[in-house]
């Protein structure tokens, strides 16, 4: 379980989460803005395993990715209601 949750705040404050939510405010389109997400949560799980698909796990490439589509659509959130305040 600790694993589970050390894997989930890892990604939320690493890569997946800060570069996530920087993408997902350039853009005003919240698909687009998930699909960045998503895209830095799979490069960035793969770059840490050296490019190889042998030595990533499953459940740490679902997280990543599922937090860079979350960090991603919150982000353009954040820029749409930034800009109707």
């Amino acid at each position: 379980m600790l694993d589970l949750l050390g894997t989930i705040a890892g990604n939320i404050l690493g890569l997946a989460g800060i570069l996530g939510l920087t993408l997902g405010l350039a853009t005003r389109n919240l698909i687009l803005a998930a699909a960045l997400g998503g895209i830095v949560g799979l490069v960035e799980t793969l770059g840490f395993a050296g490019f190889d698909m042998a030595s990533v796990e499953f459940m740490d490439l679902f997280i990543a990715v599922a937090v860079g589509i979350l960090a991603g659509a919150l982000g353009c959130a954040i820029r749409i209601k930034g800009t109707t305040v």
